[in-house]
């Protein structure tokens, strides 16, 4: 009996094998924990209008951030513990928020604090998790020139920012604060604070991107000379930027949804090939192809920021400029990590153990997109 078991093993490995290394695939994204995109239950907004000797915020936040006031934990301050705790409320933003101008505080005697009508229409949160405040301000002199020390991010994350929109007159202007940049001029901001801002913005996006990650890491698992791995990141850098700028720019609009669930499958499809194909004759095709679709998926982000067509294009290069450098940095790692396990005698295994993990992955956004979210 044993024998005739024995017998038959060879015969049977190969399936076994097949189902091992999907089952280690799936263990191995599952363990990664990693959403598809962001969810900004780190991220913050700020509407600043700027009058005369006035300065008013919307403060949209994380209340997580302001826990300490939430006495029914309700995860929303209402408007009974804002005027509760109004005298706390102030000392606390007074450390975390710091406005001057001309280098003087604002009046503190007329520093309000109060309940804002609703949630940004641009801040894609579920209910429950953000609280809107009005923050007014008062200086006795005119306000020409305006500096904001912004300390209020969500501790330990690395993506928490605050997406700014400063309102003066007929003059509009967006910037994004970050935990290393948190210091900036509000009124006539120099244009390279504006370009090191949307250069973040845009390495932030994809390296939280992590389906794009996904993505990048299939269209490079075949290989090939450096010749030709340059022309399929190039194809694919060259589509994801014109379909990124159209949308911008709101010369083409398709449903988010349809995007996400269209990106989750050209993921799954890129990694199968990697699974039954031997070479990457021909990838540059795919690659520019399915750039077109990730291009709409990495507008996402602008078209939240609602920016103002003033300042679109310097926006939207600098945007387009850190994808591109965060994008170069994946595309290193990646090549160095296959020229060294090319040396492997694992090297086909290794490879299809991540597709095989990846295509898990992949489906499960899917699901996730078309039939949950």
């Amino acid at each position: 009996m044993l024998r005739n078991l024995l017998s038959i093993y060879p015969q049977t490995s190969k399936f076994w094998k097949i189902i091992t290394s999907w089952g280690i695939g799936f263990l191995m994204v599952l363990s990664l924990g990693l959403p598809s995109q962001a969810h900004w239950a780190d991220l913050a907004v700020a509407d600043i209008q700027v009058k005369a000797q006035d300065v008013a915020i919307n403060l949209t936040i994380p209340t997580g951030l302001l826990e300490q006031f939430d006495d029914d934990r309700s995860k929303q301050l209402s408007e009974a513990e804002i005027t509760k705790h109004q005298p706390e409320l102030q000392k606390f933003l007074a450390e975390k928020i710091r406005l001057k101008v001309a280098g003087e505080k604002p009046d503190e005697s007329q520093v309000k604090i109060g309940t804002a009508t609703d949630l940004p229409s641009n801040l894609n949160v579920t209910p429950g998790t953000h609280s809107s405040l009005l923050l007014t301000y008062h200086w006795p002199q005119p306000i020409n020139q305006l500096q904001m020390n912004y300390d209020l991010f969500v501790p330990g994350v690395n993506t928490a920012r605050c997406l700014v929109q400063v309102s003066r007159g007929n003059q509009l202007d967006n910037l994004v604060l970050t935990p290393s940049n948190n210091n900036v001029a509000l009124i006539d901001a120099p244009l390279g604070q504006k370009i090191i801002s949307f250069i973040g913005l845009g390495i932030e996006h994809i390296w939280t991107g992590y389906d794009h990650i996904l993505f990048l890491i299939s269209l490079l698992m075949l290989g090939g000379e450096l010749r030709y791995i340059l022309k399929v990141v190039t194809a694919f850098s060259l589509s994801h930027t014109f379909t990124l700028t159209l949308a911008a720019l709101n010369i083409v609009s398709f449903p988010s949804r349809w995007v996400e669930i269209i990106i989750a499958l050209s993921i799954a499809y890129i990694a199968a090939e990697n699974i039954w194909r031997k070479e990457a004759k021909a990838r540059w095709q795919l690659a520019f192809g399915f750039g077109l679709i990730h291009g709409l998926g990495f507008s996402s982000a602008l078209q939240e920021l609602e920016l103002p067509r003033t300042n679109l294009l310097t926006s939207l290069a600098s945007f387009s400029v850190g994808i591109e450098i965060g994008q170069f940095a994946i595309i290193l790692g990646v090549y160095a990590a296959l020229w060294f396990l090319r040396k492997s005698k694992w090297d086909l295994k290794i490879r299809q153990l991540i597709s095989a993990g990846v295509i898990v992955m992949s489906l499960i956004w899917f699901w996730e997109r078309a039939f949950i979210g």
